[in-house]
């Protein structure tokens, strides 16, 4: 009972945290983490955090640009916090269940999570430790789809999830992103989290993965209070979101970048 008990308030502080994030808009987010790719197709990518003290202020850079992999077939259109509808050509990748391919739009950030018992002192988004029992439900079919649970509380219901305590270094520490938010879409994708890398080139099965030191700085920076958003897309369609949402300006070149980054590291090799 006092295990039931307990799942169901984790349940209640992480909706409340999640309902209070979702007055959150891009006009008035005081935090921005932008993802941009080269095309669709690509896998290697930059990151760039932004911030400003009030909505009417402009956005400025913090820090300077970290290289980051998407899904291994790069990206397609998400479910996020703003319909992209508009943007979307009939042509564009769309994101499904388990397409390896990581989801483009507006999200918000949900629990932050990681291996150990307790978060760094300095974070302030709400963290969740994972356990071996510790699962993410993908099955489209549960009534558990897309959550995160611990699963000796509940009657599994499911045919397939994902035991994050399984994943190695790659959930050391990490972010969930609120794609495909409540009501859940059956099969609009499950389980997209922000996470540690195995380096550039390695997609991952659809989410968002940098260095360690980065995902370490960037759960230390956010603020569940500035309204944090990931911004995440293709250039071409991230030049267009800025226009229309009022976003930072576009990095120059993030193909370049990622070339020049590779490169480097050949050389030094």
């Amino acid at each position: 009972m006092k295990i039931v008990a307990s799942w169901c308030l984790l349940t209640v502080v992480v909706t409340c945290s999640a309902f209070a994030q979702r007055h959150s808009t891009p006009s008035r987010a005081l935090q921005l983490i932008v993802v941009t790719t080269a095309d669709w197709n690509a896998v290697d990518g930059q990151l760039q955090r932004y911030q400003r003290t009030s909505s009417h202020d402009p956005w400025n850079a913090v820090g300077g640009p970290v290289s980051i992999v998407v899904g291994s077939q790069g990206m397609g259109w998400g479910i996020g916090t703003v319909p992209m509808t508009a943007m979307r050509s009939s042509d564009d990748p769309i994101k499904r269940e388990g397409d390896h391919k990581s989801p483009a739009g507006i999200f918000h950030l949900g629990q932050a999570f990681g291996y150990a018992p307790h978060e760094p002192e300095r974070w302030k988004t709400h963290y969740l430790p994972i356990t071996p029992s510790t699962q993410c439900v993908d099955d489209p079919q549960s009534r558990f789809y897309k959550q995160i649970l611990d699963s000796s509380t509940v009657t599994a219901d499911w045919k397939s999830a994902e035991h994050m305590h399984d994943a190695g270094e790659a959930y050391r520490w990490g972010i969930v992103v609120e794609h495909n938010p409540p009501p859940a879409q059956a099969k609009g994708g499950s389980c997209v989290f922000i996470h540690i890398w195995s380096g550039l080139g390695s997609g991952t099965e659809g989410c968002t993965a940098m260095a360690e030191p980065q995902v370490e700085t960037m759960l230390g920076w956010l603020n569940p209070q500035a309204g944090p958003l990931l911004v995440q897309m293709p250039l071409s369609q991230y030049r267009i979101a800025a226009r229309s949402f009022h976003l930072p300006a576009p990095p120059s070149a993030v193909g370049q970048s990622m070339s020049e980054t590779m490169s480097m590291r050949a050389h030094a090799m």
